[in-house]
């Protein structure tokens, strides 16, 4: 038998409030599993810029300008 979602979370609302805390907690943390790949992806992408930025491709934008003053 598949439960479905709004018995769990009708089962999760019966829990103490530390019980609810601990299964958020646990669930969040299983949803929040680093990708390696994206990390590599990212990390190629913060190098181009990285090298275009100190070879004069681009310039840079004052912090000032981006988020205000």
């Amino acid at each position: 038998m598949h439960m479905g979602t709004q018995e769990l979370v009708a089962m999760a609302l019966k829990l103490d409030p530390a019980e609810r805390f601990d299964l958020v907690d646990q669930v969040l943390h299983c949803l929040d599993k680093p990708d390696p790949e994206i990390d590599r992806l990212w990390l190629d992408e913060a190098e181009r810029r990285l090298a275009a930025y100190r070879a004069g491709k681009v310039q840079g934008i004052p912090a000032e300008e981006i988020l205000g003053e």
